[in-house]
Order: structure tokens, then C-alpha cells, then sequence
């Protein structure tokens, strides 16, 4: 047993702790962990008891835990009549050990949301750990997931998008974020409330961040999340609602390809009388694309989205009227799939001379052909036009000239007009305005 006589100052604590001041009195007030007690001047004093205590804590979030989960489990060890501390025998545990040292004095979140940034490109995993920790201990769960992790990803994107970050560091950086979250969520307490909710990614759509992090925080409202992940084929949401009895279905979609593979799996499961709702990134940028979803809209952010959430299961999802592509660009969508494979081996064909590899030029003629497809899906060619721009500036980040894509989008129209003829023509308007730009 570890002795429980006030003896330490806050100085030795923090000395022999490594953790911030600010980052303990928040502890202290928030959690009342640890419990110091005062002198006749009001100054705090710890025993060695306390000092093992703040290393029992530092040493949970090392394990990925929140700090809020780790006092949840003291408490629970506590009421229960054990010592969390009895089975440690000695005060060897210190910061280098736990890898907390390296916490800096400034604690807003964005100063750790920068800390955390220049870690994750830097590829030093124990910095960018250390900041979480810093964060999770001073802030709630929430405000970390958000303001730290997801404007931290958002923030590396834009530089990897200005060719000052590489694909390297912005997938290092979401690797550690999706272990955290992952973690947080395994972590989480056990579901409250008699609602289930199923969330996760319609066809093609591989990005999991937001809606893990969606899982995490309505977890956190104690309702009953199953999370389905990337990727998911439409016929599998239908049996999972089935096998879990679910409450209600949210659908994430980040890209206008995976909004298109959104709108068909909404379709089939307001078709079975499923609620539908959903959100993501390209609803937020194409906000006309929401009224063509069968579904209740969750809003532009990942906070907002809880709330609606909230809403919807309070009350039953009313049918929608969507807006529908019409017969022409529909008619346009046929004679474009039908033909596909043709018009990318004549493009294939025509813009050998280019400077791009096999590879690269593969690539983005499957890029722009599920663009298109996707667009007249939704009944608006301009829509690929958003695609188009985020590709322009991105070429011109990495210094390739205009002229490339001008020939790729001119040899395009060309196998346009060959294999499909007349019904190729809103594809030929939209493609002749790109290459007058």
C-alpha cells in the first residue's frame, strides 16, 4: 500500500508525474481525482498514494481509454471495495515510461490540434499520441473527436491537396485517428436506450471517419449503434436492420460517385419501409443533392448530425418526395453505360502522346466515367463540374500543365460522339465547356 500522508508539493508532482499543471487541476476539478489536500495557506499537498493515482490515469489513456472512462473504471473499482493501486508495487512507472512527457504549456485545443498536426507529419506516432492524451485529459471526448481530430485530418487534406503533405502522411494520420476512435468506442459504456442504430457507407465509399466518429458520439448518448463500416453492399443493410431490429439507418457518402450508390441503397430501404437517413461531405458541398435522397438529411456537421438524430427518434419519418433526373439525361445514362467500356478504349486510344503513365491515365478515365454516370443519375452534368475543379488545382499544385487535361477531355467528347452518337450530347455540352475554361 502505497502511503497516504500529504508530503508533495505540486511541483514534485508534476516533476514526477510529467503531466501538465493545467491538465491536473482540471482533473481535480472535473473528476476529483486526484484528491490533494491543503495547507493553512491554501496550497495543495499530495501523498504518494495521490502521485500513483495520476499514474494509474496517465496509464489507461496510454491504453487508449478517455480520461472520462478511466475515472468511470476507478470509481467502479473503488465502490466495489477493491484498490485500483493493489496490484502495483512500486512508483517506477514514470512519464518516460508512459511516453506523456512531452506536453507543451499551451492548452487550447487548437494549440493541440497544431501539436497534434505537426506530429502526424512529422510520422511520430508517440507525439501525436502525447497530444491526444494532453487533449482527452483536459477536454470532453467530443470536443477532442471534433476540434483535434477531425479539423486536424480536414487541415492535413488541404495540405496534402497543396502538394505540402504527402498521401503517406495524410494516411499515417488517419491510421492513429481511426485507432483512437476505434478504442473510444470499444470503451464506451454499455447502451441505455432501446433504440438501435445502424450506421455505415453505401457501395464505394471507403472513407470511415465520419462515420465511425458519428458511431462514437451517438454511442455516447447511449443508444444502441451497430456499425457496418466501409463499403457496404445494400442488400446487407436490409438483413442487418432485419437481424437487429433497427430503429432507424444512417448512410454516409463523401463523394458524388458513393452519393450515387447512396440514393440507390436510400431507394431500396424506403422501398422495405426502413427510415433512411444520411450526411457526409458532398451533401454539404452539392446541397441540391439532398432533395433527390429518400431520407431525412442530417445536416453539414458531425455535431449537428446527433442532434437530428435525436429528433428523428422522437417521431416517425414522414415519406419524401425526391426530385428525379429527367427522361432525357436518363436516356443519356443507357446509352452511356451500354457503351462505357467502348468510349474508355477509344480515350485509351487517343491520348497515348500524354506525359501521364498507363496507370495514372487508367485511373482517371474511371475517375470521370463514374462522375458522369453518377451525374446523370442525379440529373445534373454540372455536378462533375465540382470533380473537375478539385482536379484542375491539383494538377496545378503538382505543376502539370492545363494542356493535358484539355487533350484528355477533347479525345473524351470525340469516343463520346462515336459510340453514342446524338444521345451523347449532354456529355459533349458539359465536356466542350470544360476545355473552353
Amino acid at each position: 500500500m502505497f502511503n497516504k500522508t500529504p508530503a508533495f508539493n505540486l511541483k514534485a508532482v508534476l516533476l514526477e508525474t510529467g503531466l501538465a499543471a493545467d491538465t491536473l487541476r482540471a482533473w481535480e476539478r472535473r473528476y476529483g481525482l486526484p484528491t490533494p489536500n491543503r495547507t493553512a495557506g491554501g496550497h495543495r499537498l499530495y501523498s504518494q498514494y495521490d502521485i500513483e493515482t495520476i499514474k494509474w490515469l496517465m496509464a489507461r489513456q496510454a491504453e487508449g481509454i478517455s480520461i472520462s472512462r478511466a475515472v468511470d473504471l476507478w470509481n467502479e473499482q473503488t465502490a466495489s471495495g477493491s484498490d485500483p493501486l493493489a496490484a502495483s508495487t512500486s512508483s517506477t512507472f514514470s512519464s518516460a515510461q508512459t511516453g506523456l512527457a512531452a506536453y507543451t504549456t499551451d492548452t487550447t485545443l487548437d494549440a493541440i490540434r497544431a501539436e497534434w498536426v505537426a506530429a502526424c507529419v512529422a510520422f511520430s506516432e508517440t507525439n501525436a499520441e502525447q497530444a491526444l492524451n494532453k487533449a482527452f485529459s483536459i477536454f470532453p471526448v467530443e470536443a477532442v473527436c471534433t476540434e483535434v481530430m477531425q479539423r486536424g485530418m480536414s487541415e492535413i487534406g488541404t495540405l496534402w491537396y497543396e502538394n505540402r503533405a504527402s498521401v503517406q502522411q495524410e494516411h499515417f494520420a488517419s491510421g492513429l485517428a481511426m485507432r483512437r476512435l476505434d478504442a473510444l468506442l470499444s470503451a464506451s459504456p454499455a447502451p441505455t436506450r432501446n433504440h438501435t442504430v445502424l450506421i455505415g457507407c453505401p457501395p464505394d465509399e471507403w472513407h470511415t471517419f465520419t462515420p465511425l466518429l458519428l458511431a462514437l458520439l451517438l454511442r455516447r448518448r447511449g443508444l444502441n449503434i451497430v456499425y457496418l463500416g466501409a463499403n457496404v453492399p445494400t442488400e446487407r443493410f436490409s438483413e442487418t436492420v432485419k437481424a437487429v431490429n433497427a430503429s432507424l439507418v444512417i448512410l454516409v457518402a463523401q463523394t458524388l460517385i458513393s452519393a450515387a450508390n447512396l440514393q440507390e441503397t436510400a431507394l431500396a430501404l424506403s422501398n422495405s419501409k426502413i427510415p433512411v437517413a444520411f450526411g457526409g461531405r458532398i451533401f454539404s458541398l452539392r446541397n441540391s443533392l439532398a432533395e433527390h435522397i429518400p431520407g431525412e438529411f442530417l445536416g453539414d456537421s458531425v455535431t449537428a448530425s446527433v442532434e437530428q438524430v435525436e429528433k428523428i427518434l422522437k417521431r416517425k419519418i414522414k415519406p419524401k418526395e425526391t426530385r428525379a433526373a429527367s427522361h432525357e439525361l436518363i436516356s443519356t445514362l443507357h446509352a452511356f453505360l451500354s457503351r462505357r467500356m467502348q468510349i474508355e478504349s477509344a480515350v485509351k486510344n487517343m491520348v497515348q502522346p500524354l506525359s501521364i503513365g498507363p496507370e495514372d491515365l487508367t485511373t482517371g478515365i474511371h475517375f470521370l466515367g463514374d462522375n458522369i454516370t453518377a451525374a446523370l443519375q442525379f440529373g445534373d452534368m454540372d455536378l462533375v463540374t465540382g470533380e473537375m475543379d478539385w482536379l484542375k488545382a491539383l494538377l496545378q499544385a503538382h505543376q502539370r500543365t492545363p494542356q493535358e487535361l484539355t487533350h484528355f477531355m477533347k479525345a473524351y467528347s470525340k469516343a463520346v460522339d462515336q459510340q453514342i452518337n446524338g444521345q451523347g450530347d449532354p456529355i459533349k455540352a458539359w465536356l466542350e465547356i470544360q476545355t473552353s475554361t
